[in-house]
């Protein structure tokens, strides 16, 4: 029984801080794509789900194409969205995703989509491949 126990905290020291190291992360990333996010909007065309990244407790930025992104804000609660290992996207309407009636699905829940912002997509693969550059040019 000791063992288990010490067992047990010694798994909940490790957790913490790759839990506070995922969170800063998120925080990073979702600042970086708030930069480039534009004003709502109701819908989105989508066939398939082609990318996503969880960027928040109650955000996920989706790529229908290789070159279209979305951030996309869920209403809360929706529990440990940003520990989830695979997400899908509601199509009520055929071939769209849209703010009114769809929602986010993963581990048998359901998180109603509250806004939806296309990224200038373009304009940040751009300034990623300027700083890219620039960081080069630096060596």
């Amino acid at each position: 029984m000791r063992n288990i126990i010490t067992f047990a905290i010694v798994a909940l020291c490790a957790a913490i801080p790759a839990r506070a190291d995922t969170a800063v992360y998120m925080a990073q990333q979702l600042a970086h794509y708030q930069k480039y996010a534009q004003a709502p909007v109701e819908r989105f065309p989508m066939v398939s789900l082609w990318q996503w990244q969880v960027v928040g407790k109650d955000k996920v930025v989706v790529w229908p194409t290789i070159n279209t992104a979305y951030l996309i804000t869920v209403y809360k609660p929706c529990i440990n969205l940003d520990w989830a290992r695979g997400i899908g996207i509601t199509q009520n309407t055929s071939m769209h995703v849209d703010a009114k009636f769809d929602s986010i699905v993963f581990d048998h829940q359901n998180c109603r989509i509250q806004e939806i912002r296309p990224i200038d997509y373009k304009a940040l693969r751009a300034d990623e491949n300027s700083a890219k550059a620039a960081k080069a040019d630096a060596k």
